[in-house]
């Protein structure tokens, strides 16, 4: 069977009529608002866009107005947007009618998992399967939460064209309705004016699980107990897919995540969950019209029912309803009951069996999610006792199963921060402790000695209320007692990792035990939270291996490790691996990583996974997930993944529950084609084939590193030919741009660093070192192209690798980037977009002959087909960008005015779709 990728060439002529009709509606609204003569203008950059008329575009351009501006940067920022809502709607389109029509794509669970029984792998991986997507707090995407919330009310109306086509819908009132939303999208400001606050962070994700993910979470989740099922495969309580966040924990280099966003996080969290939960009850309420006097009710209900204060005379042979109602109102008061101070819950805990009429009022909640799964149970166990499965089924199980997946907490929320923090606050309470003056001038191996002795010989703390703490110290401290307190009200999964950026050395994770241990989350036999190090840097990668087996040679950590059911899970960095060696250097060090941390976890009885730390980015270790992962060394993935979702990628991914179901199947299918399918390639040549690839590798860090770092001019170039310093001061987050500077490369963060270069169409990071490094082998011998072509066709990390490189060169525009080489001042700084486009033009050439193709994308027509669409529209933000640019440093753009380069920065990422 031949298993493709969910796209239909036949669908590509609806995504045209329909990008069609977006088009001609923001048409006819920007005649009407700003005049024929206006519009003119943008039909005319169009028209020079779509014939690559460059040196046409630039003249034009230069000739339009600071006001004019405004009107015509919106229009080409608008039309993209508009682009990927068609997409959209034929992505969630192709997943409901390929399911339903029991067609075969790739990623589809069915097939995932019946390869599993086929290859008789049992039902332990089945059972253990769990797949987590990490929301995290880097958003490129700097939409404001009305421009998506209209973004859903058009990709919502779009969804029922095809029945308007058919005569279903009204053509009329849909096409209106249609027009308005776009013309309020035409009028409304595009992006934040203000900079984003924790807060807004927290809410503006939480927007997408009552929209989307819940509903295909359980969705997926039941269609995989369905298909375990269907395999004669007895499953317990098997959790697929679960949601994790950063976003309140992650306080590495944000000084605005402190004990009070942790709080809010998992607050704003179980509010969410609560309140689907009340929604469902009330719906339930509404369809258990079951009389008593026509069907039998166990007594568990009825006394779900006595409880109620539901006492209206048309419910008294109503029981479901009136135990629905009781079941709502013990909601409602722990919602209000998660509001209130731990303190003062405390003093007011009652859980009365008695019934709450005879108190006045209902005065009792759930102390925890287990409690109202007992509810729930006991209407499932009346349904089934007196032959209603059927009623079971739709809303209650979607109910019980999300309970089962969520629990009040919602998703897992994870701890960060930066071992150099960690090093500070210890070495204070060392000194202050007065065991050791000057803890950081200690060796390596005094460090250790020092800190396991006061992790297993004395289980005092170190901190008293009595000794002053630096503030530092104290917002630290703070974050952990939170922490724990979170865990002891939500249950232990709200919070169970804790992630050390730069991890170096053993002392960096035993300083974090001895910080969890000082509130009580960790003693010499049990951790409520698992340490989790981040190796990052190429160096820190390929340290990973010698660090973790010191670390797990540790009794006490055989102890955590054993008290964490045998999982040690290590977080690895694609974003500063690549910004440090390149690509190539990147891709590789990572699945060298992999390889061994995975062979010395069995070394040690240790079932050690992966968290990939991945961007949208190529450059930051995005791409299509189900490559991604299908291409992770053979025995890596155990049964659990994490990855990180970030940015653009978040509302393109999980936008809405048809797509968020789509993608969240692939990640879980992906994950098990990779845990059941070894290498394709043979077995005699894989030593050859990374052999290979070390000569490779150390070609194109040597290439990458000797112009990023080894040309004195590259520095000036990135900050003069980007727009680094636009991106640094638009609203794209919480966190700022650098952790010390934007004038430093090796300080700027990763996600501006790609962002810039996405924005200058070079695209760098996701290629850069490439073409020379592979040319250099092939060069070497006849033979060796062969060789390489080879590997492309039977290893699938190789091929991953190439056709990630593919896809980035794709969309990037060496004639626009050149323009935004001019902007630099001297010469000697503009040559370095030379040397760039040498590398560029060798790197096609080289991997279109592995792959043995004649243009780039040829294996890919929807993508190739969507840049076709979009890329007229795009690539003239590039030149108003540039031209706006230019203004703004000679001055005649005025500061109130910059928001417009802010446009065109949101405009450009909108219509690559993967660009932070």
């Amino acid at each position: 069977m031949t298993i493709t990728k969910l796209e239909s060439s036949s669908n590509h002529q609806l995504i045209k009529e329909e990008v069609d009709i977006l088009t001609q509606l923001l048409e006819d609204i920007t005649k009407k608002l700003f005049g024929d003569k206006a519009f003119a203008k943008i039909n005319d950059l169009t028209t020079l866009s779509k014939t690559d008329d460059y040196q046409g575009l630039q003249e034009v351009i230069a000739s339009i107005s600071n006001d004019e501006m405004v009107l015509i940067s919106r229009y080409f920022a608008i039309l993209p947007l508009l682009i990927n809502i068609a997409e959209d709607v034929d992505l969630a389109y192709e997943v409901n009618y390929q399911n339903n029509s029991n067609q075969d794509y790739l990623g589809k669970l069915s097939t995932a998992m019946g390869m599993i029984v086929e290859n008789d792998l049992g039902s332990d991986i089945i059972n253990h399967l769990n797949v987590v997507p990490v929301l995290t707090a880097h958003p490129t995407q700097v939409q404001r939460k009305t421009m998506l919330e209209l973004t859903t009310k058009i990709h919502n109306l779009l969804r029922k064209h095809r029945d308007v086509k058919r005569g279903l819908i009204n053509q009329d009132k849909w096409y209106a309705d249609l027009h308005r939303y776009v013309q309020m999208m035409m009028q409304t400001d595009i992006i934040r004016e203000k900079k984003l606050k924790v807060k807004n962070e927290i809410t503006n994700v939480m927007e997408y699980y009552p929209t989307s993910l819940i509903k295909a979470i359980t969705k997926l989740t039941q269609e995989y107990k369905t298909l375990a099922k269907k395999h004669g495969i007895a499953l317990d309580n098997p959790k697929p897919i679960t949601m994790g966040m950063w976003i309140g924990g992650d306080r590495d280099g944000n000084p605005f995540v402190t004990a009070d966003t942790l709080r809010l996080s998992a607050t704003l969290q179980s509010e969410v969950i609560l309140t689907y939960y009340i929604e469902k009850i009330a719906e339930l309420y509404r369809q258990f019209s079951l009389s008593s006097t026509l069907t039998s009710v166990s007594e568990g209900v009825l006394t779900l029912a006595e409880k109620s204060l539901d006492d209206s005379e048309f419910r008294e042979n109503e029981p479901y309803r009136k135990a629905f109602n009781y079941i709502q109102s013990k909601l409602s008061n722990t919602l209000i009951a998660l509001k209130k101070p731990q303190t003062e819950l405390n003093k007011h805990v009652t859980k009365t069996s008695s019934s709450p009429k005879s108190q006045g009022m209902m005065t009792d909640y759930y102390l925890s999610a287990e409690e109202f799964k007992v509810d729930l149970a006991l209407i499932q166990e009346s349904l089934e006792a007196n032959h209603m499965e059927s009623l079971v089924a739709g809303d209650f199980l979607e109910l019980c199963q999300a309970v089962e997946v969520f629990g009040f907490f919602l998703a897992t929320i994870d701890l960060r921060q930066d071992s150099s923090v960690q090093e500070a606050c210890v070495s204070e309470l060392l000194r202050t402790a007065n065991i050791e003056s000057n803890y950081s001038a200690l060796s390596e191996d005094a460090k250790c000695r020092l800190l396991l002795q006061e992790l297993i010989e004395d289980p005092r703390p170190l901190s008293a209320a009595t000794i002053p703490k630096s503030e530092l110290l104290e917002t630290e401290l703070a974050i952990y007692q939170t922490a724990r307190e979170l865990k002891d009200r939500l249950g232990e999964d709200v919070i169970r990792q804790h992630i050390i950026s730069h991890t170096e050395t053993v002392s960096d994770m035993l300083e974090l035990a001895v910080m969890l241990k000082e509130v009580g989350l960790l003693d010499k036999e049990h951790s409520r939270i698992q340490i989790v190090p981040l190796f990052e840097t190429i160096d820190d990668l390929q340290n990973a291996k010698g660090i973790m087996t010191d670390y797990l040679s540790l009794d006490i950590v055989k102890a955590w490790v054993k008290d964490q059911g045998g999982y040690q899970e290590v977080m690895l960095g694609y974003s500063d691996s690549n910004k440090d060696g390149g690509y190539l250097a990147s891709g590789w060090t990572l699945y060298k990583a992999q390889n061994e941390l995975t062979k010395l976890g069995e070394a040690y009885g240790v079932k050690m996974t992966f968290f990939h730390g991945r961007g949208g980015t190529v450059g930051r270790g995005g791409g299509p997930s189900y490559d991604a992962i299908t291409s992770q060394p053979f025995g890596s993935i155990k049964d659990r993944i994490r990855v990180t979702e970030q940015g653009e990628v978040i509302g393109t991914k999980y936008g809405n529950k048809d797509s968020a179901y789509y993608h969240l199947e692939m990640l879980l299918s992906a994950t098990l084609d990779r845990m059941m399918t070894r290498m394709i390639t043979d077995p005699n040549k894989i030593d050859d084939y990374r052999s290979t690839m070390e000569d490779i590798v150390a070609d194109s860090k040597a290439i990458y590193r000797d112009l990023v770092f080894g040309n004195p001019h590259f520095y000036d170039y990135f900050f003069e030919a980007s727009p680094i310093k636009e991106v640094s001061s638009l609203n794209i987050g919480s966190r700022p741009a650098a952790r010390k500077t934007i004038t430093e490369i090796s300080g700027l963060r990763a996600i501006p660093w790609v962002f810039s270069w996405s924005q200058n169409r070079v695209m760098f990071p996701g290629w850069y070192g490439v073409g020379s490094s592979f040319q250099s082998f092939i060069d070497k011998a006849p033979e060796n192209l062969g060789i390489l072509q080879e590997m492309y066709q039977s290893w699938p990390f190789f091929k991953a690798l190439l056709a990630n490189v593919d896809m980035v060169l794709s969309k990037s525009n060496m004639n626009i980037a050149f323009q935004y080489a001019q902007m630099a001042e001297s010469q000697k700084v503009r040559d370095v977009f030379l040397t760039i486009l040498d590398e560029w033009q060798l790197t096609k050439n080289v991997i279109l002959a592995i792959e043995q193709r004649e243009e780039l994308l040829e294996d890919l027509p929807h993508l190739k087909n969507s840049l076709h669409y979009r890329l007229p529209y795009f690539n003239v933000l590039n030149y108003i960008q540039i031209e706006l640019i230019k203004r703004l440093r000679a001055g005649t753009l005025d500061p109130s005015q910059e928001t417009l380069i802010h446009i065109t920065i949101n405009g450009i990422a909108t219509g690559l779709r993967n660009s932070g």
